[in-house]
């Protein structure tokens, strides 16, 4: 029986080099299928050492204070989001976290195509071949070992690689602006808080203080979790305010309390020239925070600055309210500033007044102003506005302040305010930090708990975690104004039953914005100085929200750009005065601004208040001090 023989054919050139290029091709996909597990392999790693690290610094204490995933739930639970008047409810984040979904519902293919891509970049992770790099601005990838240590950098570029990879997926597909913005919004607040930086053994700065003391970092972390939870603070500890003490080394500047009512104290402060300009300036502080932002330290002080070029400050100090003030609305918040102009009046003398209002103060500021002019009566004639909006809708357009601010969440955020009566100072606290959870929570969650750090001592801080509340009415009134928008739609206000019409107002207007402000948002305050006209003239410091405020003279790095709000469009504003930019703070241009608008100088007081106001206790008063 015959056999069949196969004879194997002889392999051409071509042949052989299309067999070398499959078997190249096949290794090539085995070696990255490797090095993908191998990266995916680390990031259970790092999930396992996660675990492992709760379990060292006590699980029942972390679980009470809340954990990476409790803080992430106190973003919906306790309101804390990115308006920090309106907040946001656990319904709005499960949508964004919708939206998210529905970008990979919607577009599966890209979906699979951008994860294709993410594999391969992992695969050059893996392979020590990763071109990835953090923002040079990015604190939580500082230490040297983030780019020396293979472990880390892989570590910490696996983490950029899925960063980038899902905003990329997000960003590409259909899905209407609005709700793409939700879902980067839910996607960052999640890779931010999974950040290798917020975990122990992720960490290589608190990996390096476990063996420099023996893990002692942890026990002193454990305990200042367990201090935070004694305090129920709802988020780590931003400030060690140990060192700070009213009246003597912030809020000291000289003064006296010339009035006080169930509302406000009015604070008087001395004069330290000879003689002073007899048109006071009176300030109305936001009711969010106590006043002394503008007294901090000496060197930092706006009021002593003011005081020393012979402007006669008074500045409102407004009484923390509790529940039994629940019914405090911006009408009495207004009727509480007409008090204190004719206050400073009958003290000085002065026909009338120029005033400052900052933020939710200025908010007040612009109600009253339209109210004096619904009455016919002219008792403010300069105004200075400081990080305000009185634009809503400008605020809102195009910036994560507006993601949620739907009608059904700001009715719903009015009726918790009616419900509660009062909101407190941590929760506000809390909704401005979820606006930069990076530097205002993470931040304080690795310095504090991983690294066994105390909060550093620093009067802004200082200041900041002296929360106040707001009643529940006024809340709800700062709601209306966010949603009604009256300040440019006449009639849409009444203040005592008279319509507010803003165009009606007629004041010089000195209007200033931060360009990192984002709680103000820049562009937004420049609506503001628009609606005084196009000579109002318009500051841009180089700063965020606070620091655009407290920015002295000698404040180093200090820039900032200046110009009547002649255009319509911020942009076209910046890009004309981009040239023309000045090194240093803008205080002295302030300060020679108000003082040609101050009227004629005259002698300086030989004693605060007057017969009528006699004072009745130094400065910084009482209500300043009650918590």
């Amino acid at each position: 029986m015959a056999t069949k023989t196969h004879t194997k054919k002889p392999e051409t050139p071509g042949r052989a080099r299309s067999h070398a290029a499959a078997g190249a091709r096949r290794r090539t996909r085995a070696a990255a299928g490797d090095s993908a597990r191998a990266a995916l392999g680390a990031g259970r790693a790092t999930a396992k050492a996660v675990k492992n690290t709760a379990t060292l610094a006590g699980t029942a204490a972390v679980a009470a204070a809340g954990d990476l995933g409790n803080l992430i739930a106190q973003a919906s639970e306790n309101t804390l989001a990115i308006n920090p008047l309106v907040g946001v409810q656990a319904r709005d984040l499960a949508g964004a976290a919708g939206s998210l979904l529905k970008v990979m519902r919607h577009a599966p293919g890209k979906t699979v195509r951008h994860y294709g891509r993410y594999l391969k970049e992992l695969a050059r992770v893996a392979a020590g071949k990763s071109q990835l790099a953090p923002d040079p601005k990015d604190r939580r990838f500082a230490d040297p070992a983030w780019k020396s240590n293979p472990f880390y950098t892989r570590l910490m570029q696996t983490y950029l690689a899925t960063q980038k990879e899902l905003a990329a997926v997000i960003e590409s597909s259909r899905l209407e602006t609005p709700e793409k913005r939700r879902a980067q919004f839910f996607a960052s607040l999640v890779t931010d808080a999974l950040a290798p930086s917020n975990f122990v053994f992720a960490n290589p700065a608190a990996v390096r203080k476990i063996v420099d003391t023996g893990g002692a970092n942890l026990v002193q972390g454990l305990q200042h979790l367990v201090e935070d939870i004694r305090h129920s603070r709802r988020l780590p500890s931003q400030v060690d305010t140990t060192p700070f003490k009213l009246g003597e080394n912030i809020a000291a500047a000289r003064g006296q309390v010339v009035y006080r009512d169930e509302m406000f104290e009015l604070l008087q402060f001395a004069p330290s020239t000879g003689q002073v300009h007899q048109r006071p300036l009176v300030m109305s502080p936001p009711q969010v925070n106590k006043y002394y932002a503008v007294d901090l330290s000496p060197e930092k002080s706006l009021i002593k600055w003011a005081v020393d070029g012979g402007v006669q400050m008074f500045v409102i100090s407004w009484r923390n309210p509790t529940i039994e003030h629940s019914h405090w609305g911006l009408d009495d918040y207004v009727m509480a500033l007409d008090r204190a102009v004719d206050v400073a009046r009958s003290i000085t003398g002065s026909p009338d007044v120029n005033m400052w209002g900052s933020c939710s103060g200025g908010m007040t500021l612009a109600a009253y102003l339209g109210w004096l002019a619904a009455k016919g009566e002219r008792k403010v004639a300069n105004t200075t506005w400081a990080v305000c909006v009185l634009d809503a809708g400008a605020a809102l357009q195009d910036s994560t302040l507006g993601l949620f601010n739907s009608p059904a969440v700001l009715r719903a955020a009015k009726a918790r305010s009616r419900r509660k009566g009062i909101v407190t100072g941590e929760e506000m606290a809390s909704m401005f930090a979820w606006l930069r959870p990076n530097d205002l929570i993470w931040n304080y969650w690795v310095n504090n708990y991983l690294l066994g750090n105390k909060p550093p001592a620093f009067d802004i801080l200082a200041w900041n975690a002296d929360s106040t509340r707001l009643p529940g009415r006024f809340h709800g009134d700062l709601l209306e104004l966010i949603e009604k928008n009256p300040f440019v739609k006449p009639g849409a206000l009444a203040i005592n039953g008279l319509p507010i019409d803003l165009s009606k107002v007629q004041t010089g207007a000195y209007v200033v914005g931060g360009v990192t402000d984002h709680i103000t948002p820049w562009k937004a305050c420049y609506g503001t100085a628009r609606l005084f006209g196009p000579e109002t003239t318009f500051v841009l410091a180089n700063a965020g929200h606070l620091q655009s405020l407290v920015n002295p003279p000698q404040a180093s790095k200090s820039f900032h750009f200046v110009a009547p709000a002649s255009v319509e469009d911020p942009t076209e504003w910046a890009r004309m005065v981009e040239p023309a930019k000045q090194d240093g703070s803008w205080w002295p241009h302030w300060r020679a601004w108000i003082q040609a608008r101050s009227a004629e100088l005259v002698d300086a007081p030989a004693t605060l208040g007057s017969p009528q106001h006699p004072p009745l206790c130094a400065a910084p008063g009482e209500y300043v001090r009650v918590n």
